[in-house]
């Protein structure tokens, strides 16, 4: 009797897991450690600042370099040089606008003048056309001369079309054979050269410029604009 009530006793279950194998303990540990490894790998790839937030922050596109760095290039306080090249085989160039009509420093002494060297096919130039248009309408009238010397086309007509298309109501010239362009040690387009009223150079910029960097110079360097008490 004794040996049936051993044989028929009910025998105890084997334990289960909350799922499979695993208890419920195990799995929370396995949860933690997930959560845990997502939180360092957010915090690791994660920048430590905000790079190019919001539209102010936007990067200028860059000049455009067409030839090597001279050694010394022109600086603030030289003379500007005369926009005329005599050439090495005794022959004279003179920059002319689009007309036709001699460009010359000596005639817009008392200005500040701003030479641009640009091309029609350089992107960083054409994207800061419309900077100089605004600036010429702006400040035309208080004293800037503004100068666009275009370099490396293939044709007056080239320049002529652009000019027109973008309504540029300054002084463009096509500096042919590049003769201005060497004698002012350009390396990159655009090349901005600031002329004070005396024909010394102020600054010289290698790049573009957008609109409240062109604004911030021609007005520290304009005289300021005159208010007349009424009587």
């Amino acid at each position: 009797m004794a040996d049936t009530e051993t044989r028929f006793a009910p025998q105890p279950r084997a334990k289960r897991g909350v799922i499979g194998p695993f208890g419920g303990r195990q799995l929370l540990a396995a949860l933690a450690i997930v959560v845990v490894g997502a939180i360092v790998l957010v915090a690791v790839t994660t920048p430590l600042a905000r790079v190019g937030a919001g539209p102010s922050t936007a990067p200028l596109p860059t000049a455009y370099v067409i030839g090597a760095k001279p050694a010394e290039g022109l600086q603030p306080g030289q003379q500007a040089p005369e926009l005329a090249v005599t050439r090495g085989d005794g022959s004279r160039f003179q920059l002319s606008d689009l007309d036709g009509r001699p460009v010359r420093l000596a005639d817009l002494r008392g200005k500040l003048v701003w030479l641009n060297f640009w091309a029609s096919w350089c992107p960083p130039c054409q994207a800061e056309t419309p900077v100089l248009r605004a600036m010429d309408e702006a400040y035309r009238d208080r004293g800037l001369a503004i100068v666009g010397i275009s370099v490396q086309e293939t044709t007056v007509d080239d320049v002529r079309a652009y000019a027109q298309r973008y309504g540029l109501g300054y002084d463009v010239a096509f500096d042919v054979s590049a003769d201005v362009f060497h004698r002012y040690k350009v390396y990159a387009l655009p090349t901005q050269f600031f002329v004070g009223p005396d024909g010394l150079i102020r600054e010289v910029v290698n790049g573009p410029l957008d609109a409240a960097a062109a604004r911030l110079r021609i007005e520290s360097w304009l005289p300021a604009r005159s208010t007349s008490a009424s009587p």
